[in-house]
C-alpha cells in the first residue's frame, strides 16, 4: 500500500526527491543536475528580490511590490533546503508506517486508512489548484501588462543591463519559472507535512479499532500498546523533524497577512488587487491546514481515554485491565505539535495568528 503518492510526485517534479523505480545510476545523476538547476533558479530570483530591496527600493510603493513575494520566495528556499536536508528522515517516516505495528491488516483497518489516504490526495489536489491558479493569474497578467512595455514581472536588482529583447527574454522566463517552482515547493512541503499529520489521525483511528477487539481476542492488546508507543514516537518524530518549517511558516504568514491587509486598503480594485487577494487566500489555506490538523490529532489523542473507558474493561482479566491503564495514563498527556517550542498547532493558535495580523495592520494605519 503505497503512501502519500500524489505528494511524492510533486516532490519528484520540485527535485527533492528521486523516485524509487530509477534504478539506472545515469537517471540518478541526471535528477540530481536537475535538483542543482531548481535550487540555483530560486535561489537567484530570491536573491535579486532582497537585493533590490537592499540597494534599489527607496519609497513605500517599490517595497509593497517587492516584499509579498521575496518573502514567499525565502520561504520556498529554506522549504527546499530542508526538505533536501530530511530525505533520509522522511523515507524513515515512510517506513514505520509501511511496517508493524502501524501497518493495517485486518480489512477495516485498511479501509481507514484508504480513507484518509484519499482525504490527503483530495486535500492536495485542491490546494494545488488554488496555489497554482494564482501563480498563473500573476503571470498571466504581467503577460498582458508588463511583457508588451518590457517590464519583468517582479522586481530585482540585476547585475547586468537587460535592455536587449534576448537578455530581458531570458530574464522573464527565469522569474516565471522560479515563481512557478517556488509555488510548487510550497505544495509539495505544506502537503507532506499535513498529511503526515493526518495519518497520525489514521494511526489513531486504527488502535481504536484494535481496541475494539481486545474483548474478543486478547491478542490485539500487546498489537495495541505497541501500537501506541509506535504512534507517539512517529508524531515526536515528525514534530521534531518540520519544528523549524513550521514556525517560519506562522511567522511568514502573520507578516503577509499584516502588509497585505495594509496595502489594500491603500490601493483601488484592478489586477494587482485581485493578485494580493488571491495570494492572501493562498497563504490563510496554507496556514489553517496545519492548525486544523495539528488540531484534529490533539482532539483524536484526547478522546483516546475515553473510548478506552467506555470498553468492556470488566470483561478483561487483571493483567489485561493494567496495561489498558498504562495505555489510559500515556493518554493523558495528549499528541500535540508545536512550532518554537511553545506555539501550539490548533485553532486556538489560527485566531491568535489573525488576531496578530490585524493588531500590526491597525499600528500601520495610526502611523500613516
Amino acid at each position: 500500500m503505497s503512501i502519500l503518492t500524489f505528494t511524492f510526485q510533486i516532490l519528484t517534479i520540485c527535485g527533492c526527491w528521486p523516485s524509487n523505480s530509477w534504478t539506472s545510476p545515469y537517471k540518478r545523476i541526471m535528477y540530481n543536475v536537475y535538483t542543482v538547476c531548481i535550487v540555483l533558479l530560486m535561489n537567484t530570483f530570491m536573491l535579486s528580490q532582497v537585493l533590490d530591496i537592499i540597494l534599489n527600493v527607496d519609497n513605500t510603493d517599490d517595497f509593497a511590490d517587492n516584499f509579498y513575494v521575496t518573502l514567499a520566495m525565502i520561504v520556498s528556499c529554506f522549504k527546499m533546503f530542508s526538505l533536501l536536508r530530511n530525505r533520509s528522515n522522511i523515507a524513515m517516516l515512510i517506513d514505520i508506517l509501511m511496517k508493524k505495528p502501524c501497518k493495517p491488516i485486518e480489512q477495516d483497518e485498511i479501509e481507514i486508512r484508504q480513507k484518509f489516504d484519499r482525504l490527503i490526495q483530495t486535500n492536495t489536489f485542491c490546494y494545488a489548484a488554488m496555489v497554482e491558479i494564482t501563480c498563473a493569474f500573476a503571470i498571466a497578467t504581467s503577460v498582458f501588462k508588463d511583457y508588451r512595455k518590457s517590464r519583468l514581472p517582479f522586481r530585482a536588482w540585476l547585475p547586468f543591463n537587460y535592455s536587449s529583447p534576448m537578455l530581458f527574454r531570458i530574464v522573464y522566463v527565469h522569474q516565471s519559472i522560479s515563481i512557478t517552482a517556488g509555488s510548487m515547493l510550497h505544495i509539495a512541503c505544506d502537503s507532506l507535512i499535513c498529511g503526515l499529520l493526518m495519518h497520525v489521525c489514521s494511526q489513531i483511528e486504527i488502535f481504536e479499532c484494535h481496541l475494539r477487539k481486545v474483548v474478543n481476542n486478547s491478542h490485539f492488546l500487546e498489537e495495541s500498546v505497541m501500537q501506541h508507543i509506535c504512534v507517539s514516537k512517529f508524531a515526536f518524530l515528525v514534530n521534531k523533524k518540520f519544528r523549524s518549517i513550521i514556525t517560519v511558516q506562522f511567522v511568514v504568514s502573520t507578516l503577509v497577512v499584516c502588509f497585505n491587509l495594509h496595502q489594500l486598503t491603500q490601493m483601488s480594485v484592478n489586477a494587482k488587487y485581485v493578485q494580493i487577494m488571491l495570494y492572501m487566500c493562498c497563504m490563510l489555506t496554507q496556514i489553517f491546514f496545519y492548525c486544523w490538523y495539528g488540531n484534529e490529532v490533539k482532539l483524536k489523542s484526547q478522546q483516546l481515554i475515553r473510548n478506552v473507558f467506555e470498553m468492556d474493561w470488566l470483561a478483561l482479566d487483571h493483567n489485561m485491565q493494567k496495561s489498558l491503564l498504562i495505555i489510559m495514563m500515556r493518554g493523558m498527556v495528549p499528541i500535540e505539535f508545536t512550532s518554537a517550542y511553545v506555539i501550539s498547532m490548533n485553532l486556538e493558535s489560527f485566531v491568535g495568528l489573525l488576531k496578530t495580523s490585524y493588531s500590526a495592520y491597525n499600528i500601520l494605519q495610526q502611523m500613516n
